[in-house]
């Protein structure tokens, strides 16, 4: 079934090629929209650039809620549940794709689709899309030209009908929904699930950085979004202790002493970091930090120097008594 349809909507062309089921959606804001596409030039090759089932999964996206490529949401209004159609886009609609495609590709690789943006002015902006990190995407971005899309729709959800990803929520729905998800990280931590619960903090700490991203450092609003992250941050080092991973709560902690140098929790879980990767005399510094800044933790300060000393003093023996029995082996040879 292949027939061109003109959809009142100036460059742009429809041609069905596989029919739907039941009657258009209705689209509102929030809506979720799950499908999946292929991208194509329109050249003789009709070379792709990308394919969401490259990355095993449709794409998803939210009707009115950060996205860039708002053609997309009139293509797909024109279709049923089950429809494969194929839409060729003039140039008027498609100069944003290339920042879009970097974005998608950056969630299909794990990453985060606003990583590395600032709060910059327009003209800042400019020079940060100066590259998108892809060879293809940047010269498409220098050069706009007519794209194809061939999508096929999965379902339309309604916005009460599924649960919100952060990353698609508006600035309210973010805050509303991190007291939520540090309450959930702290319940997982009593059942000792650290796993399950550095996930939650980590999603909490996602949710505030990007809204911080639009906030100038330093600035009010920016410490705010602040005093709630550094909490967070460290329940999630608290949890990387827990299972072992002492090298990231070496980073963490070392990022958050950047900022906040007066900040005791921090020094004394990166002390325990140190200690548990033989950083003695880090470990040593950190924790004598802990009791100048905060006396109510000079016992657990104690506590910990101890079994540092016991620790460090059975590894030296144990050493001793390696290096002598290799040296007595060298002998015997």
């Amino acid at each position: 079934m292949e027939e061109t349809y003109l959809l009142n909507v100036e460059g742009v062309k429809k041609k069905i090629l596989h029919g739907g089921q039941g009657e258009l959606p209705k689209l509102q804001d929030g809506s979720k929209i799950t499908f999946h596409f292929q991208t194509l030039k329109d050249d003789f090759e009709r070379t792709v650039i990308d394919d969401s089932r490259d990355a095993g999964i449709p794409m998803e996206i939210i009707v009115g809620k950060m996205f860039k490529l708002e053609i997309w949401e009139t293509l797909l209004s024109s279709m049923r549940t089950g429809e494969v159609a194929e839409f060729w886009c003039d140039t008027i609609h498609t100069g944003m794709y290339a920042l879009v495609s970097r974005g998608m590709r950056r969630i299909a690789e794990g990453r985060d689709p606003l990583e590395g943006q600032k709060h910059r002015c327009g003209m800042g902006n400019m020079f940060d899309y100066h590259s998108t990190g892809y060879k293809d995407l940047d010269e498409l971005q220098r050069t706009p030209q007519p794209l194809i899309f061939i999508i096929e729709l999965f379902r339309v959800e309604e916005p009460s009908a599924y649960k919100r990803d952060t990353w698609a929520m508006s600035k309210e729905e973010k805050l509303a929904a991190v007291p939520v998800l540090h309450s959930e990280g702290n319940r997982l931590v009593l059942r000792k699930e650290f796993k399950q619960a550095a996930t939650k903090y980590q999603e909490a700490v996602i949710c505030l950085r990007n809204l911080q991203a639009k906030e100038k450092p330093w600035e009010d609003g920016w410490l705010k979004l602040e005093s709630l992250v550094t909490p967070l941050v460290l329940n999630y080092c608290q949890c990387q202790l827990e299972l072992g991973e002492y090298y990231e709560v070496l980073e963490h902690t070392t990022e958050l002493l950047q900022k906040h140098n007066d900040n005791a929790k921090a020094y004394f879980k990166r002390a325990k970091a140190h200690a548990a990767v033989w950083n003695e005399r880090e470990a040593r510094e950190d924790f004598m930090r802990v009791a100048h800044l905060d006396p109510s933790m000079a016992a657990a300060v104690k506590k910990e120097l101890k079994q540092l000393g016991e620790r460090m003093r059975k590894k030296h023996v144990e050493d001793r008594k390696r290096y002598q029995g290799l040296f007595q082996s060298h002998q015997g040879l």
